[in-house]
Formats: structure tokens, sequence, C-alpha cells
């Protein structure tokens, strides 16, 4: 990939990705009308997403069903060009059903292990994370193909049980992405609590047997969690006072663990704090988040080596 370099590059190419999520966001309020955000349910399935320019490599297009039709072109161009991005929702819809699947132990990619999943958090009215997740990951992917990006996810819908954090963070390698992003929201039990963070993994992923590689990696996953906090800021959404600059460093998580590509996890705000709570539910506040981790993904491939 041969992006454009420097500062000022990349937020002449937010401007770009904002005015397509614009786009977007109002055909996603044409496709979603306004039905009850607090159900759960996910947007009607669609047919798969065509693949756009190839990233490192170009494997088979996946079906990625359940978020509004992207855009065949973006009013602001296509600064997104070239980029395969991994999007992970977090959790899943049925992962409640099945509790031995979802705690049997799976690799962590420190040399331990880890539970496959979990259910994830919810509001207090029972809005629950991994529906949140979905949705925002859909209309994310919805905004970055119209940028000309190529999105793969790592589950289909939100219906299912898994995949695993081991799976999921090995996705991105295996699909050939370029970077991957797992979008997730926070439970902190004081509901008082508000505001987003970014995760990085520290020290770095260990997979990669090239130390060049995975340090260059790792530097770009720093560089991409700066990008997303600018981007969230300039949406209006606050950092969590636990995180005063925006990103948490966390040895724990396979899911970064296991990445041999540039990876970042997204905690998008707290659903247990009321007002946050009300924006999460909401359509327009998803797009909100959605318009964000795209122009924040602009932001860092505007200024990526090639």
């Amino acid at each position: 990939m041969t992006p454009p370099t420097g500062r000022a590059g990349r937020w002449v190419a937010v401007l770009a990705v904002l005015l397509a999520g614009l786009t977007v966001g109002w055909l996603s309020w044409l496709a979603f009308g306004s039905g009850d955000a607090r159900s759960g349910s996910s947007a009607s399935p669609t047919a798969a997403l065509t693949p756009g320019p190839p990233g490192r490599s170009s494997p088979p297009a996946q079906a990625v069903p359940g978020g509004p039709p992207a855009a065949s072109t973006a009013p602001g161009g296509t600064p997104l060009a070239g980029l395969t991005v991994a999007l992970d929702p977090g959790h899943n819809g049925a992962n409640a059903t099945a509790p031995r699947q979802v705690g049997a132990p799976v690799p962590d990619g420190r040399g331990g292990t880890k539970a496959c999943n979990t259910t994830g958090t919810s509001t207090d009215d029972g809005y629950p994370e991994h529906a949140f997740a979905w949705d925002v990951a859909a209309r994310t992917a919805a905004s970055l193909e119209a940028s000309g990006a190529r999105v793969v996810l790592t589950r289909p819908d939100d219906e299912g049980v898994g995949p695993c954090v081991d799976v999921r963070g090995a996705f991105a390698q295996e699909a050939g992405a370029d970077v991957l992003v797992s979008v997730h929201a926070n439970g902190t039990e004081d509901r008082s609590v508000r505001g987003f963070f970014v995760i990085v993994a520290d020290p770095p992923p260990v997979v990669e047997q090239d130390p060049a590689a995975r340090e260059a990696n790792a530097a770009e996953s720093d560089a991409l969690a700066g990008d997303m906090v600018e981007a969230l800021v300039a949406a209006g959404f606050a950092p969590s006072p636990l995180f005063p600059d925006g990103v948490s460093r966390r040895a724990d998580l396979a899911t970064l663990n296991l990445a041999e590509r540039p990876a970042v996890l997204l905690e998008l705000g707290e659903m247990r704090n009321a007002e946050e709570a009300a924006v999460m539910t909401s359509d327009e506040g998803r797009q909100r988040y959605a318009d964000a981790v795209a122009a924040g993904l602009v932001a860092w491939f505007a200024g990526a080596p090639p």
C-alpha cells in the first residue's frame, strides 16, 4: 500500500471520510428506520461485501450480512483504497446459550490460556454489548467500503457462538488484512464512570518470528491507538478518567496477543453509565461511533509506512 504521508495528509483524508460517513449515515437511517434501538436486533442481512483493491494479499471475500449496504463511491474520494481491514465485533448473540463452549480454555498468546469468549456486558436496560458491537462494526464496514477499503469481519452475524478469542486474534493475518480493530464496550460497576479507551498489547505480541516485523507492528498499533483517540475526541466522545490519554496497555488479551498485524481493541464507552447508554442505544449514537472509528483508520492509513 502507498498512502499519503504526514499529519496534514491524515486529516485531509479524515475530512473526506467524514463526508462519506454523513452520506452513509443518511442511507443507514433510511435502511434502519426508527425501530426500537433497545431490541438488540441487527439490520437485515445484505449481500456479501465486494472486495476492494487488495492489501498485503487478496483472499476470497467473506460474506458480511447484517449491516447497511455500502455505497459504491464516496463523495470525498477513496482515501482507503488498497487497505484491507479486519473488524472484530466483540462477543456474539448466542454465547449465553453455550457456557461450556465459551468457557473452554484456548491459547492466550503468552503461553497460558483464556476462556474462549464471554457473553459481554449490557446496559442496565438490557441492551447487550454483542448487539452494540455488531451494529457499530456493520456501520463502520459500510463507511470503510465507501472510502475504498476492503472489509472482512470475524463473525457473519449476531446470532451465533464465538469465535474464540484466539481465532479472532489470528483472523487478520489469515484473512490477508492489513489491520485489526476489535469493537467492544465496557461494563464498569461504578455507574458514574464514563468514557472510551483504546487497548494495545504491551509487551508486543510474541507470535511473529521476525523481531523487526514485531516491533514495526507494535509501533503501528500505538500509532493506530493514537489516531483512534483523536478521532473519537473529534467526534465528541471523552476518554475514560481511568486512562486520561485514552490508551490502556495490557498483556492478557488473546485477541491482541495473537495478531500479526497492527491491532487495537476499542472500549467505546461505559454501558452501565446512563448517559453513555442512551447514546449507545440510539441509531444516531452508533453511527457517530462508527464514523469516528472509520475516521481513525483513515488518519492511520494516511500516515502509515508504505
